[in-house]
């Protein structure tokens, strides 16, 4: 029988992050042979994860990396079963392990079939779901390519990468910025341009589908009505959409009684309290029409003019649970 000593333990501890007792029971049973050992405890982790194939993954860290150039980002989740297991160092260290890795792949796919310090990737988190005992998998991996990209992350749970059109004075702040922002409020899409007209068709009928529901129930309770917008993008606002609302908003101020000499100062106000509430689908999903987080006086499209001559061209966003 081979003779296991402390510092075989150790090595094996150190190559697998196996516990100290799983590394001595497999260089027991390998006879002391250590790729053996590896097997076994690589076997091991194969029976757990198929085990806890069907396991709900929901938890985990999401990292966000951008290469020395500043051209190219890209966002991996490493999720795992349980909010303890994602919060441990040793996890979110594999995880960004996983995400330096991730720099040189192009997919999900490619990145679960490189090399992980002699093993795929894939075989790495097989042998970390029986370490951990939790069904251990690549989540989202995105890829962001720009002329400048800048990233954030907030608490290893939501990543943002945003790509720019050129890497200006004050790129790295911006780039954080608007990260910031994807992060915080979720955009799908860059511009109210982008959207299908049939989808903002649809979203137009249940948004006032929804709001007409709910004014029953507040009428019912003597509570103050839902305002009911007639829009909710302002792709739906033509020219001659905007000149009516400005000739109803004077018709409404005479009928007030404001004097004609002071409409000029109240009238932007009001027109721009309604194109607020006919584009709520924008503020929602559109991201350069977004009211920006850092001064909600302003919105993401203006304060990027601000920067100089930069566009934002693309981002992509990651969380853990949705």
């Amino acid at each position: 029988m081979a003779k296991i000593t402390a510092a075989d333990v150790s090595k094996l501890r150190k190559a697998t992050g196996a516990g100290m007792m799983d590394c001595k029971k497999a260089l027991v049973q390998a006879e002391g042979d250590f790729d053996s050992a590896i097997k076994i405890l690589r076997e091991k982790g194969q029976k757990i994860a198929d085990k806890r194939a069907d396991r709900d993954s929901a938890e985990g860290a999401v990292i966000a990396l951008v290469n020395d150039s500043k051209n190219r980002g890209i966002i991996v989740s490493l999720n795992c079963e349980t909010d303890f297991v994602g919060k441990n160092d040793s996890f979110i260290s594999l995880a960004r392990e996983l995400a330096q890795v991730a720099m040189d792949a192009s997919s999900k796919e490619e990145l679960l079939a490189a090399d992980f310090n002699g093993m795929t990737v894939q075989e790495k988190l097989v042998e970390q779901t029986g370490v951990i005992g939790e069904k251990i998998e690549i989540g989202d991996f995105k890829v962001l390519e720009a002329p400048f990209v800048g990233s954030y992350i907030h608490n290893n749970k939501i990543g943002a990468l945003t790509g720019l059109s050129a890497a200006v004075d004050g790129a790295e702040t911006l780039a954080k910025d608007i990260s910031m922002q994807v992060a915080s409020m979720g955009a799908t899409t860059l511009s109210y341009k982008d959207f299908d007209p049939a989808f903002v068709e649809e979203e137009t009928k249940s948004r006032i589908a929804a709001i007409e529901k709910d004014n029953i129930e507040l009428g019912r309770l003597g509570k103050t009505q839902k305002n009911v917008p007639q829009f909710i993008s302002r792709a739906q606002l033509s020219d001659a959409i905007i000149t009516k609302a400005q000739e109803d908003l004077k018709a409404e101020l005479k009928a007030e009684g404001k004097p004609e000499q002071i409409w000029d100062k109240i009238l932007p106000g009001k027109l721009e309290r309604f194109i607020s509430d006919n584009t709520t689908l924008d503020q929602e999903k559109a991201l350069l029409d977004q009211n920006f987080i850092k001064d909600e006086k302003k919105k993401v499209a203006d304060y990027v003019k601000s920067i100089g001559n930069v566009e934002v061209v693309g981002f992509e966003r990651a969380s853990i649970g949705g």
